[in-house]
């Protein structure tokens, strides 16, 4: 199966990696779209694998404010090299996973399964058995939906364990693997946090009636 520039470059868009490397994808894969991009893949995963070990210590720190003012982050990014963290291909890597914090619901609370506290853990699980035990069912059924919400658990709370806002088809971490094949250095999100406009705040309910009530007797 042939395959054509334009299909060359519909790979790129879609997994993010250069250009040769989405070319080599689909001679190895006879053009066909699906297997290229998990070639590709498997191929960044890999190539991510072999800097794990390198020490990261330079990147930037990048704040998105979503229009409107009402939702901000900020988020530490770290590459190896000062030349990278320069560069605009680095930089829109950053503000895209800036974005991914705005707009991800659930907002993640960690960015690696390894920084989740056990007593979180604790706490969501009672959480959760106190729902399941809500619905009537048997205690097997109750274990069962238990067992599966604390599967998924990282999913919502873990950075790097969430769909990418991008790119539904792979996580943040497999997209930053493949940012770290593509840039050829280790890449890693070192931290950040979400501000949402009042979050935490108990907002003044005003009972008009009452209010007009009081200012009448007071007249009297």
């Amino acid at each position: 199966m042939a395959y054509t520039a334009q299909d060359v470059k519909a790979l790129r868009d879609r997994t993010g990696l250069g250009m040769m490397d989405c070319k080599k994808a689909l001679e190895e894969n006879a053009g066909d779209m699906d297997k290229a991009i998990d070639w590709l893949r498997k191929k960044g995963l890999a190539a991510a694998a072999k800097k794990a070990d390198r020490i990261a210590a330079e990147g930037i720190v990048e704040s998105y404010i979503h229009p409107g003012g009402r939702v901000g982050v900020i988020i530490e990014v770290n590459c190896e090299t000062d030349f990278v963290a320069k560069t605009e291909n680095f930089q829109r890597l950053v503000k895209e996973l800036a974005m991914h914090v705005a707009a991800h619901d659930p907002a993640p609370q960690f960015v690696t399964k390894e920084e989740v506290t056990a007593d979180f853990l604790a706490k969501e699980k009672e959480i959760a058995k106190a729902q399941a035990e809500a619905t009537g069912k048997p205690a097997a059924v109750v274990e069962k939906i238990v067992e599966g919400k604390m599967n998924k658990i990282f999913e919502e709370v873990c950075l790097l364990e969430q769909a990418f806002i991008m790119n539904g088809d792979v996580t943040v971490s497999q997209h930053l693997s493949q940012k770290t094949a593509e840039i050829g250095e280790k890449l890693s999100i070192r931290r950040f946090v979400k501000y949402v406009m009042g979050e935490g705040l108990e907002k003044r309910k005003d009972d008009l009636a009452a209010e007009v009530a009081a200012q009448m007797g007071a007249a009297k």
